[in-house]
């Protein structure tokens, strides 16, 4: 049985003060006890050792957004493992349809920043997924199946320590989710292709978290499907209360 697992993006949103609160919050929420969902938020870079700091003790793991797959040097603006190992973080997001529209990331970046994420010992949430366009013209299986073994090759047995996560990139930050049976379609055809990449076992063991807008109101019913294990959460994460009512939907 594959343990579900949520994980907040919280983007470029709160500063330090802002997102200590909002760390604290899901902390008070969460409680002592014992939660089947593994819980992680990812703030921006600079809240970091705030919230880090604020959930040390805690059942709630702390990602970063992005890293450089180089151990150090002359990279403008970047961040690299180690500076994110010492403060703390487990996760982090790679290949998110933003990094991947805005700056660049392509398939050979993403799996270059996967090994090195996979070596500093961090859990890699790998991003993949289509556009409307590509949708509409019936490309979506060759779309996400070319990043997946693009964003994943070459990665041993250790691809089993990957999440991935099925972000319909049409699905963002829109309002608009896929219905649940379009999202199982695709988390089915990553499954299919992670089996054929490493084996069915494995493919079975690793977890693929649905990214699209997923909310309180659609979040029990898009985690019920049998190939759906949790959420990449963008906006509904911005907020204790909703992020929690996604949280308390995978138990």
């Amino acid at each position: 049985m594959r343990r579900k697992i949520v994980a907040g993006n919280w983007k470029m949103n709160k500063t330090p003060a802002e997102a200590k609160v909002l760390a604290a919050e899901i902390a008070n929420a969460l409680g002592a006890a014992p939660c089947p969902v593994e819980v992680v938020v990812c703030p921006p870079y600079i809240d970091l050792p705030a919230v880090t700091e604020t959930l040390a003790g805690t059942q709630i793991g702390v990602g970063a957004q992005n890293m450089h797959n180089e151990p150090k040097g002359a990279f403008t603006g970047e961040i690299a493992a180690s500076m994110l190992q010492e403060i703390g973080v487990k996760y982090v997001i790679l290949g998110h349809s933003e990094r991947r529209t805005y700056f660049a990331d392509t398939d050979a970046t993403v799996n270059a920043k996967t090994k090195a994420a996979l070596a500093a010992g961090f859990t890699p949430i790998v991003c993949v997924g289509e556009t409307l366009e590509e949708r509409e013209s019936g490309k979506t299986e060759t779309v996400v199946t070319t990043q997946i073994r693009g964003s994943l090759a070459d990665l041993g047995a250790d691809i089993a320590k990957v999440v991935v996560a099925y972000e319909p990139v049409w699905a963002i930050g829109t309002g608009k989710t896929a219905t649940p049976a379009q999202a199982q379609e695709v988390h089915a055809l990553i499954r299919k292709t992670l089996a054929e990449m490493a084996g069915e076992e494995t493919a079975q063991s690793i977890r693929i978290q649905y990214g699209g807008s997923m909310k309180p109101e659609n979040a029990a019913e898009l985690m019920a499907q049998p190939d759906i294990d949790g959420g990449l959460i963008g906006g509904a994460a911005l907020k204790a209360d909703s992020f929690l009512a996604i949280v308390k939907a995978g138990c």
